[in-house]
């Protein structure tokens, strides 16, 4: 039986897991939906490393929860908007959709969407907010505990409202600007994607595009080589992870 297809039973196996995981688990994220609407959270493995919660929930304006990552775990979390689900957690999102699932089970999200990435490490974590996918939902992590630098990574200014005409994203309604395309997306050129001869560092620099991201948002990834600026590492801490403020 897949417990991701049943979401009352999910419930009682993770609470279940969650007893018996704790003790064996030191790493901790906890995503508080500070929104006025709902978030979807997702969650994608990195390579070899295992789904957690299905990899996607729903979580209301307001709600807290945390989720356990287990030793040296790697991923991407991001957060879908508005969604619609039936019964068999079948359906799609306006942002961030992964393959029309409540439960991504390792599946990306279609950009844009605002990422969070975390990889733990036996001696340091690495961690950023990324808008290299382009941006839907204003996203922060904090260390907390954590030993070293344990610096701020996010971008919680509504990048929507100043988004460039050519990378906006707008409802179905035609109306509001629910999420803005990065340029690589929008233009699908080696400049602005940082492959082919700009696929360097020193070849593939900030355009005006990234700037606008990077100005807004300077403790987040604005293109592939943003490293100095973008990224952060601590030391046995645990991590909140914040949508909207």
């Amino acid at each position: 039986m897949n417990h991701c297809a049943h979401p009352l039973l999910f419930s009682l196996l993770f609470l279940l897991s969650s007893f018996i995981v704790v003790r064996v688990s030191s790493t901790t994220i906890t995503l508080h939906n500070k929104c006025k609407h709902p978030v979807w959270p997702a969650i994608q493995p990195g390579s070899g490393h295992p789904v957690l919660r299905c990899g996607g929930f729903h979580m209301a304006a307001g709600e807290t929860t945390t989720v356990r990552l287990p030793p040296l775990w790697s991923g991407r979390l991001w957060g879908r908007q508005g969604c619609k689900f039936d019964g068999n957690g079948k359906g799609a999102c306006a942002t961030g959709d992964c393959g029309g699932s409540l439960y991504c089970n390792g599946l990306g999200g279609a950009p844009p969407a605002t990422l969070a990435e975390i990889t733990l490490g036996d001696e340091q974590d690495f961690y950023d907010v990324s808008l290299v996918d382009g941006y839907n939902l204003p996203i922060s992590m904090l260390p907390i505990k954590g030993k070293g630098r344990c610096t701020y990574a996010g971008c919680v200014r509504d990048l929507n409202i100043m988004c460039p005409v050519a990378l906006q994203v707008r409802s179905q309604d035609k109306g509001s600007v629910v999420a803005c395309k990065s340029a690589c997306l929008t233009f699908n050129s080696p400049r602005y994607c940082c492959t082919g001869s700009y696929g360097s560092p020193q070849s593939c620099k900030p355009t005006s595009y990234s700037k606008i991201f990077k100005t807004a948002c300077p403790k987040a990834y604005s293109y592939a080589y943003d490293d100095p600026t973008s990224i952060s590492t601590c030391t046995g801490g645990d991590y909140i992870l914040t949508f909207c403020r």
